[in-house]
């Protein structure tokens, strides 16, 4: 039995090991190891100049097979001399590029949330430089007619630059040139204090013509997936594009999938909005009032994809106008306020398959966040909170394990005894745990509550940008990253140790060599691992400690 107790043990730390390596790859954007792996796309040696020319022409015009065929038929936007003008705006949250070919936001910064690697610089979502592309375009289209598009010249007609003190919102407005007596009338409102702009299409018909035009919204990206400097060298969490519409949920969508044409997602609804993902932020094109809808992802050039929605402007006479509005999301994966622009939204923040633990885990957190004020401190009371919930199950498994402790001298002396006898050995060992009233697994059940409840922490530390840059003390001003220091990996792997030292020991001494050992080699792992998880581990250990040493006093004075 006791053998059978060091076999649930391994299987239990090997099932660990490999859960959190699966929640690891599928947090990163990798593919589990229990689901076959995507096949890649190829990248161009050109990929550089391949994406600005496919961006110059406008390859990357609206993707569903309707608005391909009418883009085919209407022919190019006739040239118009238009001065190019690339305007820049601030306000408290953001700085914007509008490029006035097309109207596109070609840069956004977030001026609250600094680079990882360069504080003195802010994030900078929607870029386009070198083979980074990452752009906000939207235009028109309809069959058999030539309209404005994402690649028609503009001219910016506001003059506002800077949000002003008590000002609301900065607006931007744009005309476009006349194509086929269509004109287009673009204008974008920055709000004060967040990152979802309004955006307004107003359609003005001057041709003879009745014209039912579509609105496209899209977002051009390349397809290269970051990699994290790290010890795994791995991506730091899901990028790639994603949808969704109230029946079908959420759902990803590989650009390596877009590329080779198996994409999976609701191609119309009347609901719904679509995104590209990375890690922490998110872009995201959104429309919350009901009404029907197309979603489209394309391959548009070599490691250059497009994904987006049309949207139904409605007929628009000679000589009248009709005007259609969307909003576009642009900054960090915040849950509780992506809750509130748009359904679903929030889950652009993917746990993944620990989504059931972790949406409640963050909650609670943040909940203590809001009363202690430090990231930090907050995941210690998470900590002992979870300590306390668990503190009977943890004493019924402590209390086991003491008693195991308690009599290992009398077993060790019987497995010596009768090691060549093993049925008898057995049954002796068998009689002494049914008169000590001792469970030889009944240490493991705290081991196999925690590993979800440590996995679905470790995606909620990984995923939230609530805790990127948060400081907790001293050395510790980033618990998204691993101590610099290594402090307190050491002080977690000293307190394994220690764990491991209240223990009883092995009956087998290759087993009670690999007891210590094993502690030892999960703990490298910590080395790497965010400090806030450590942080979490760490506490964990120590609370586990106390308890165990209570106890197992309380059980040698009983002997």
């Amino acid at each position: 039995m006791n053998d059978m107790r060091r076999t649930v043990l391994w299987s239990v730390f090997g099932f660990s090991l490999l859960m959190l390596w699966d929640g690891y790859l599928r947090h990163t954007g990798q593919p589990s190891m229990f689901a076959p792996a995507p096949a890649a796309s190829a990248v161009a040696a050109d990929a550089a100049s391949a994406a600005s020319a496919a961006v110059a022409a406008g390859s990357a015009a609206v993707p569903s097979a309707t608005a391909a065929a009418a883009v085919a038929a209407s022919g190019a936007s006739a040239p118009v001399a238009l001065p190019r003008e690339v305007v820049v705006v601030e306000t408290d949250t953001v700085r914007a590029s509008i490029d006035s070919v097309g109207g596109n936001i070609v840069k956004l910064e977030l001026l609250k949330h600094t680079d990882q690697d360069d504080h003195s610089k802010p994030v900078t979502l929607l870029h386009q430089t070198g083979q980074r592309v990452e752009l906000a375009q939207n235009g028109l289209i309809a069959a058999g007619a030539s309209l404005p598009d994402h690649t028609t010249a503009m001219k910016v007609v506001s003059t506002e630059r800077k949000l002003a003190t008590g000002q609301n919102a900065l607006v931007v407005k744009l005309e476009s040139a006349e194509v086929g007596g269509v004109k287009r009338l673009l204008s974008y409102s920055f709000p004060r204090g967040g990152y979802l702009v309004d955006v307004k299409q107003e359609v003005v018909n001057g041709s003879a013509q009745a014209l039912n035009p579509q609105w496209y919204v899209q977002l051009q990206r390349d397809g290269e997936v970051p990699a994290m400097s790290g010890f795994f060298g791995a991506p730091t969490s899901y990028t790639g594009a994603a949808f969704y519409t109230a029946d079908a949920k959420f759902q990803k969508v590989d650009y390596a999938h877009i590329a080779d044409n198996k994409a999976e997602f609701v191609k119309t609804a009347d609901n719904g909005w679509v995104a590209t993902v990375q890690h922490y932020f998110a872009a995201a094109w959104l429309n919350t009032a009901q009404g029907s809808r197309e979603f489209f992802a394309r391959k548009v050039g070599p490691d250059l994809f497009t994904v987006g929605m049309l949207l139904p402007v409605g007929q628009v006479a000679p000589g009248q106008s009709k005007a259609v509005s969307a909003q576009l999301y642009v900054g960090p994966q915040e849950e509780k306020k992506l809750e509130k622009i748009a359904p679903g939204l929030e889950l652009v923040k993917d746990y993944g398959w620990v989504t059931i633990l972790a949406k409640p885990l963050f909650w609670l957190l943040d909940q203590i966040h809001a009363v202690v004020k430090n990231w930090g401190w907050a995941i210690i009371v998470l900590v002992v909170l979870l300590k306390a919930a668990f503190y009977g199950l943890n004493a019924s498994a402590y209390r086991s394990m003491a008693k195991m402790k308690a009599i290992n001298p009398r077993i060790m002396e019987l497995r010596e005894r009768l090691k060549d006898k093993p049925q008898e050995m057995q049954q002796e060992m068998m009689r002494i745990y049914r008169e000590e009233k001792v469970n030889p697994i009944g240490g493991c059940l705290p081991i196999l509550i925690q590993i979800p409840v440590f996995i679905a922490l470790y995606t909620v530390l990984l995923a939230s940008v609530e805790i990127r840059q948060a400081p907790w003390i001293g050395w510790i001003t980033d618990l998204s990253v691993k101590d610099p220091y290594f402090v307190l990996p050491a002080l977690m792997t000293l307190s394994t140790l220690v764990q491991t030292a209240l223990n009883p020991t092995p009956p087998d001494p290759l087993q009670a060599k690999m007891m210590w050992i094993m502690p030892l080699v999960f703990s490298v792992m910590f080395f790497f691992f965010p400090a806030g998880l450590v942080l979490y581990w760490l506490t964990n250990n120590i609370l586990s400690i106390a308890q165990q040493w209570m106890i197992n006093r309380s059980i040698e004075g009983a002997h």
